[in-house]
């Protein structure tokens, strides 16, 4: 079965790992864009109308969970999916935390890049 293309959004201050998950994510079939601070996440969630926002939860300015509440408070807990990863917050107050702010999932850095594309594919329907 063949998963859509999505519109995705990576938010990171590291430019490279946010510019190899976009060629990988581009690789698949994906609309992305890379954006390297928290700041430009909202106007970009605005114009591009995301299906995914992959958020660095350090990120300076707005931090990744920051985002999620200002995306969540305006948009609801529906669409788009959100996934946060940090190399820095690591502890399960950190994931616990990601969860009541809205985050869907929560990966920590270094991730497998498979786990992340596995969260973009749809669900399988159950065999009976």
């Amino acid at each position: 079965m063949e998963s859509r293309a999505l519109r995705v959004v990576i938010a990171d201050d590291d430019r490279d790992s946010a510019l190899t998950l976009m060629m990988l994510l581009r690789e698949e079939g994906h609309d992305v864009q890379a954006l390297h601070s928290g700041r430009r996440v909202m106007a970009t969630v605005l114009d591009f109308d995301p299906d995914v926002l992959i958020l660095d939860v350090a990120m300076p300015e707005l931090s990744g969970w920051e985002v999620t509440r200002l995306v969540r408070t305006q948009r609801g807990n529906g669409r788009p999916l959100i996934i946060g990863v940090s190399g820095s917050y690591k502890q399960g107050a950190d994931k616990l935390l990601s969860q009541m702010l809205g985050m869907d999932h929560y990966l920590l850095k270094p991730y497998d890049p498979a786990a992340l594309t596995r969260l973009l594919q749809p669900p399988q329907p159950q065999a009976r």
